[in-house]
């Protein structure tokens, strides 16, 4: 699991000497994800197993993944007036957003299925 958690940080730190030598809009840490997931990619290709110390590591972490909605939770109860204040405003952008996001998941997946994603076909084999 050591091993496993060193890589991860490892990635970590290097997308974050990415992110800094280049400026990039893109986070460090999301960068280090890219870079761990081709490396992985290569790994597969090559026939070679993902490692094992890695998985061991990201399951332990996603096993006490509660824990980071901590400092969430923290930040809500700090900036409580003004999430009250601007509360409503909030809630009707995530609102608006969601559906947003709904809706434009279903137009693209109705046009990129075409017919195979049509309701109103019946259901079952069709008669020759």
């Amino acid at each position: 699991m050591i091993q496993g958690l060193a890589t991860l940080l490892l990635f970590q730190s290097l997308g974050e000497a990415i992110a800094q030598l280049t400026d990039a809009p893109v986070p460090g840490p999301v960068m280090g994800l890219v870079a761990l997931l081709a490396v992985l990619l290569l790994r597969q290709r090559r026939g070679k197993p993902v490692w094992a110390a890695l998985a061991q590591a990201a399951d332990g972490l996603l096993a006490h993944l509660s824990i980071f909605f901590i400092p969430a939770a923290v930040g809500v109860m700090l900036y409580w007036e003004p999430l009250a204040r601007e509360g409503l405003s909030w809630v009707i952008a995530l609102l608006a957003s969601t559906v947003a996001a709904i809706a434009i998941t279903a137009w693209f997946l109705r046009h990129r299925l075409g017919d195979e994603g049509d309701e109103s076909a019946p259901d079952g084999p069709q008669p020759p």
